[in-house]
């Protein structure tokens, strides 16, 4: 299992539609390549980097199936990141998302 940490809106707007557009805050898989996740023990520090400023229940953790995906996952080192990170080479998909978990700082 991976993880994404999602806007909750942007969340909402997929389930009701069907398609999840979204490879991390205000940039979809089109424009980044592929969604950002992250292993269990990485997510914090990505809420602390790219999500301080959202309230906790304004977010939320998507327990990923990886083999529910259609594409498999990449787990690389991008961009100056400080650890290798999973990444989803097409949309995630609805289906795969097998939990919703709550954020909290703690």
């Amino acid at each position: 299992m991976i993880l994404h940490l999602a806007v909750r809106s942007d969340w909402e707007a997929a389930r009701a539609s069907g398609s999840y557009p979204w490879s991390t805050r205000g940039r979809t898989v089109e424009q980044e390549g592929y969604v950002h996740c992250s292993h269990e023990h990485q997510w914090r520090g990505v809420r602390d980097r790219f999500y301080a400023d959202l309230a906790d229940d304004q977010l939320v953790l998507l327990v990923v199936d990886e083999s529910r995906l259609s594409s498999p996952v990449v787990v690389e080192q991008t961009g100056g990141a400080p650890d290798a990170f999973p990444h989803i080479y097409c949309p995630l998909e609805i289906a795969a998302v097998v939990e919703e978990r709550a954020v909290t700082r703690d």
